[in-house]
């Protein structure tokens, strides 16, 4: 395969690990919730309970993204095996 193929596969790869990882969080804090919260609050708060739960999971998850995509590409040289699909790679100057 060749670099910009390597580019699509990746971006697909990510993104679909990004779902994947907003819907594990949200299912984590959906049950966190309704199992030691939600006997502890009113009535009147639950109906936001869906909402928070949502944003905080897609917060969460783009948090973990962000730190394992980080770490992934300290390990790579991203020029080797990705073609720059917005332009050119920066390369970190040592100094």
């Amino acid at each position: 395969m060749n670099k910009k193929t390597n580019s699509y596969l990746f971006i697909a790869a990510a993104t679909l690990f990004h779902i994947i990882i907003t819907v594990l969080f949200f299912l984590i804090l959906f049950v966190v919730f309704f199992t030691f919260l939600r006997p502890v609050i009113s009535e009147n708060y639950v109906i936001w309970a869906l909402p928070v739960i949502f944003i905080l999971s897609i917060l969460i998850s783009f948090f973990v993204y962000g730190i394992v995509i980080k770490k992934l590409f300290d390990k790579i040289e991203l020029s080797k095996y990705f073609d720059p699909l917005l332009g050119v790679f920066e390369q970190k100057k040592s100094g």
